[in-house]
């Protein structure tokens, strides 16, 4: 008798467990989700650890760097317009809101970014923007080759950045070799200079027209030059009585938007230091707008194409 309790009671419980197995599985509040995660645990290159969106649609850009976003697939919804203004790209910018520089937050909060890159390391700025959104510094002085894999990995485009990459390399290999046809030396050295308002000589560096320069296809930085790419900066303001230091075989000359840089370019050029530089004597100096010199994708780009036209004049 306590044998068929027992076996009864045992029966009558495994009933039970099954019955809220079944009801478990056929309730969808406790089914596993195959759901991709929207957003991701990121770091930037000052530490700030960020939950970022996975795939990012309205991105607002606060840099030098714009059409790398561009060159990326990636249109921002905003910038600071006066960044952009000149360029090459600035025609594919106009559906792009103007945030200006120093940033508006207000305009910014209104454009609903899901995702904030400013180049600007200001942590004040840094904190007001992270407000807002999702918010990552950017490092756009880092040459292209470490620059575009990284922001494709932030926008969810790192197919496409290694793609941009391994296509623009292909082009500048050629452009190298093409200049090479066409009498350049191995081993010549080059340098990029500019004036700044106040009678200020700089000598460019890490940034701009420089990173396209200094290649191992193409021209060396004299080692003048080659001590301020190694202090990791972006450019470096000379005194005129050092510039024959710096001068390199071949001299580009990044022609100034204002107005009173570009009368201390003009005096620069007419002074006997000036005169007396091999490069000028040679006839090697060449001249570009400032605002057609940048580094950042697509300018790099077009540089490829330009170079060889500028320098067979």
């Amino acid at each position: 008798m306590m044998n068929r309790v027992r076996t009864s009671l045992s029966t009558i419980m495994l009933t039970a467990l099954l019955g809220a197995s079944l009801v478990g599985c056929s309730n969808p509040a406790v089914k596993a989700t195959d759901e991709a995660p929207t957003t991701r645990q990121y770091t930037d290159y000052m530490k700030h650890q960020v939950e970022l969106p996975v795939s990012p649609e309205r991105v607002i850009f606060i840099g030098e760097m714009t059409s790398d976003l561009l060159a990326l697939n990636t249109e921002p919804v905003g910038v600071p317009k006066n960044w952009v203004s000149g360029t090459i790209y600035e025609d594919r910018m106009k559906n792009a809101e103007d945030i200006s520089f120093p940033v508006n937050l207000e305009k910014t909060l209104s454009l609903k970014p899901d995702l904030i890159i400013t180049g600007n390391t200001d942590e004040k700025e840094y904190e007001q923007l992270a407000k807002i959104a999702p918010t990552i510094m950017f490092d756009t002085f880092a040459p292209l080759e470490e620059r575009l894999p990284l922001l494709g990995d932030v926008l969810g485009k790192k197919k496409e950045a290694e793609q941009w990459l391994t296509d623009y390399k292909t082009q500048a290999s050629a452009m190298w070799k093409s200049l090479e046809q066409s009498g350049i030396k191995p081993g010549e050295t080059a340098t990029v200079l500019t004036y700044y308002p106040g009678d200020r000589l700089f000598v460019m560096a890490k940034t701009g027209l420089s990173q396209v320069l200094y290649q191992p296809d193409g021209f060396k930085p004299t080692a003048s030059v080659q001590s301020v790419l190694d202090e990791n900066v972006g450019f470096k303001q000379i005194s005129m009585e050092v510039l024959p230091e710096f001068a390199g075989d071949r001299i580009f000359i990044l022609t100034p938007v204002d107005q009173e840089a570009k009368e201390s370019t003009t005096e620069m050029m007419k002074s006997q230091i000036w005169l007396n530089l091999p490069a000028v004597k040679n006839g090697k100096v060449y001249t570009i707008d400032i605002e057609k010199s940048g580094s950042d994708a697509l300018t790099r780009e077009w540089l490829i194409q330009e170079l060889p036209k500028l320098m067979a004049k």
